[in-house]
């Protein structure tokens, strides 16, 4: 059984870039990080705060399924320091998939969508807690950590900072190395929230539906969901790819039973107390997403609603 989890602070360093990949700046910060124990390997969920955030990307940049970029406010939740690794998906579902990239601290591959949600639910019945795959909301919010630029860190990047096809540069940035496989989780700098590997590596499922563009999407940081046996998106880009499609606002279609050697994905979780009897992770972050309609609207929750 997974135990109930320790809680820390965690000191990071992070680093900003000119419009040349050049490290302008480095800094330290500090996150709050839960860690739930499964039999010894560790799973660390970042304390993300809440705040709100213009999603997707502008005039001049990216492509047309990332926009209208819109406002969205996210309320405070958990994402996994990391992918989900190999020793981690072992440690919940008993033996590993036929990965591409094997090794203990690297993240999980060849993940379907329906695979990254069995994950969840039962991760969720060992420890109580409704984990889940996060929003594309959640997700762009997180990775762009208060920043604006292309990149959490900066108007560019370098195979410094991320692992994808260094041969392909992103406006001014300097050419690379092309590692041909996946690195270790938390082998480049933090994000300001502490996140590490947003950027290439693997791509990350988020929970939505596929959507074209952002016409009518969700504003409170929900996921947008759609029917059963849809196409999924993802996020992040990966190993494999040019630096263009890991921008934190790039968007990848898929179908959820696809399980490439370059997929993955990080958990979520809406609130750290043990899940209430009978729900699901999806029923959970419904809840969540309700009330904080409820909440921006100026409603006063009673007892009952909140419980």
């Amino acid at each position: 059984m997974a135990g109930g989890g320790d809680e820390s602070v965690v000191t990071f360093e992070t680093v900003t870039v000119d419009q040349w990949g050049a490290v302008t700046a480095r800094s330290c910060g500090q996150c709050q990080v839960m860690q739930e124990d499964l039999d010894g390997v560790g799973l660390e969920m970042v304390v993300v705060p809440g705040g709100s955030f213009l999603m997707g990307s502008g005039p001049g940049e990216g492509y047309e399924d990332e926009r209208p970029r819109h406002p969205v406010t996210v309320p405070a939740f958990h994402l996994g320091r990391y992918p989900v690794t190999q020793e981690q998906w072992r440690a919940v579902m008993g033996s590993l998939p036929r990965v591409r990239c094997r090794g203990e601290r690297r993240p999980v591959d060849r993940v379907s969508w329906h695979d990254a949600g069995a994950f969840c639910r039962r991760l969720a019945q060992r420890t109580g807690r409704a984990y889940r795959l996060p929003s594309e909301a959640e997700w762009e919010y997180a990775c762009r950590a208060g920043t604006m630029t292309a990149f959490c860190y900066g108007p560019t990047i370098s195979t410094d900072l991320a692992n994808y096809v260094g041969e392909h540069v992103y406006r001014g940035g300097p050419k690379g190395v092309y590692r041909h496989e996946s690195t270790g989780v938390g082998a480049f700098p933090a994000n300001a929230f502490g996140l590490h590997d947003m950027h290439g590596n693997v791509w990350e499922w988020c929970a939505d539906a596929w959507h074209g563009d952002y016409t009518g999407a969700p504003t409170d940081g929900s996921a947008w969901l759609g029917p059963d046996g849809v196409d999924r998106a993802m996020r992040g880009g990966c190993w494999h790819d040019p630096p263009d499609i890991c921008r934190s606002a790039a968007r990848l279609r898929q179908r959820p039973v696809d399980g490439e050697d370059f997929y993955g994905f990080r958990v979520a979780l809406s609130e750290w107390a043990p899940a209430e009897r009978g729900d699901t992770p999806s029923a959970a972050g419904e809840r969540r997403s309700a009330w904080s309609r409820l909440r921006a609207s100026g409603h006063r929750l009673s007892r009952k609603e909140r419980l």
